[in-house]
This record gives C-alpha cells, sequence and structure tokens, in this order.
C-alpha cells in the first residue's frame, strides 16, 4: 500500500520532526546564499570589475606626462575606488612603481605587499619590484629571497635571467657565496641564450673563487 504523501501529511511530518525542519532551513539557507553571491558577481562585482580596467589610464597619461604628483593622485583615487577589482589592484601596482621612483622604498612597499593580481607576469613583477625595495633598503637577505620567489613565478627568458642575476648580486652582499654561485649557475644552464647567460661565467667565476678562500 503506497504510503500517503499528500500536501497536508508532508506538512504535518515537517512541523512534527525538528531534524527535518533544521535541515531544510540550512539547505534553504546556502542556497538563499548561494542565489545572492551569484547575483552579486554577475550583476555588481562583474560590471564594477570590468569598469574597473579603465581606471589607471588617466594617471598613465600623467606619468607619461612626468606628471608625478598627479599621477599618483588618479591612482591613489582608483585603489580606493576598486580596492579588490582588477583596475585597483593594477593602480596600487603603478603607484607602488612611482613610489619607487620617488626613492619612498617603504611606502612602495606598503603598496607592492598589498597587490593581488592573478596575471602570471604581473605577479611576478610584483615580486620583483618588492625585492627591488629591499635592495634599495639595504635588506640585501630578504632582496634575495624575494628575487628567488619572482623567479619562480613565471620562468621565462627574458625576466627570469635578470631576476637570478639580481638575486645572486644581493647574496655577494652579504657574503652567501654559494647562494650567488646558485643564481648563476641556474642562468648558465637554463638560460645561456640570454644577454646575462652569455657573459655569466665572469661572475660564476668570480664567486667559486671567494668560496674558495
Amino acid at each position: 500500500m503506497l504510503e500517503d504523501l499528500s500536501g497536508q501529511k508532508i506538512a504535518e511530518e515537517f512541523k512534527s520532526n525538528k531534524k527535518l525542519k533544521m535541515t531544510t532551513y540550512i539547505v534553504g539557507g546556502i542556497l538563499l546564499l548561494s542565489i545572492l553571491f551569484f547575483a552579486y558577481r554577475q550583476f555588481i562585482w562583474k560590471p564594477a570589475n570590468d569598469d574597473s580596467k579603465n581606471s589607471y589610464w588617466i594617471g598613465l597619461n600623467y606619468a607619461g606626462m612626468d606628471s608625478t604628483n598627479l599621477a599618483m593622485e588618479e591612482f591613489e583615487t582608483a585603489v580606493n575606488q576598486y580596492d579588490g577589482k582588477i583596475g585597483g589592484e593594477v593602480s596600487q601596482f603603478l603607484l607602488g612603481r612611482q613610489l619607487m621612483e620617488q626613492g619612498e622604498f617603504e611606502d612602495a612597499l606598503n603598496e607592492l605587499s598589498s597587490v593581488n593580481l592573478k596575471d602570471t607576469y604581473l605577479s611576478s613583477l610584483v615580486v620583483k619590484l618588492q625585492a627591488d625595495c629591499y635592495s634599495e633598503l639595504k635588506d640585501y637577505e630578504k632582496a634575495a629571497n624575494l628575487y628567488l620567489e619572482a623567479a619562480e613565478i613565471n620562468p621565462n627568458e627574458n625576466t627570469t635571467p635578470e631576476i637570478l642575476f639580481s638575486a645572486g648580486q644581493c647574496a655577494e652582499e652579504i657574503n652567501n657565496f654559494e647562494k650567488a654561485l646558485e643564481c648563476y649557475q641556474k642562468i648558465k644552464d637554463e638560460y645561456p641564450s640570454s644577454t646575462k647567460g652569455m657573459s655569466i661565467e665572469k661572475y660564476i667565476a668570480r664567486v667559486e673563487f671567494k668560496t674558495i678562500k
């Protein structure tokens, strides 16, 4: 005999079964949150994210005209308006770069360390610029480690040998000649046809000599 599954029966079962009610509320809550999140991403976040991609062009134009202060003001505005969006993150990256050009390396680090970009090339460049800042501040150990981190993000023939070379130079500054040798040797082994690769032998010879002194 088939069980009575009428609407009234189901309603009575729901009222009397606390576990069923709790499960229904939880599932309903999760479903509602999922719908709200989708709506936010589709109708609010995505259009704002698309709009943000144009936010840094005015600042770039000012930077191209050497109007540094105006460029920085535009980048700061874009960062505040589009924080967490692509345009806001790129603007913060550019703001950090402008601060570096002004010699304000600690302020630049504050901006660059907050940048969150999924693009692998820019992500590598953000870490590399942080390493540049630490190098300028003479924290060579921190700089060397960040250069090595940047070199691993997006290995390529153009930028990676330069980054590894910078790591080696910083390692030499703190007399860590073994680490410097590792950096230079990696350039020779993996990027021999790069500009740095074609001239790396003399640096290898120099640190090898220092390691046996």
